[in-house]
């Protein structure tokens, strides 16, 4: 395995775990998993209209989306 298949395996795996946990946190419409812990987060980035926790969790998802998809296809070309 090359050096570029191993950093791009391990960026995919990195994008992979923060997919997972960054979708889990956000909130639905019943409030999901990030209901029970918004309390305290709230707390520390503060609830603004269309800003702090929630927007912070979108802004993770969408990065790491990017990454994921882009070493994915990194990946297909290199092997």
């Amino acid at each position: 395995m090359s050096t570029v298949a191993i950093v791009f395996t391990v960026l995919l795996i990195i994008a992979s775990i923060m997919l997972i946990v960054s979708i889990l946190l956000q909130s639905g419409k019943s409030a999901g998993l990030s209901g029970s812990i918004a309390g305290g987060a709230e707390n520390v980035w503060g609830k603004k209209k269309g800003r702090g926790y929630e927007a912070i969790l979108s802004r993770i998802t969408t990065i790491s989306a990017i990454t994921f998809i882009l070493s994915s296809l990194i990946l297909v070309a290199v092997q």
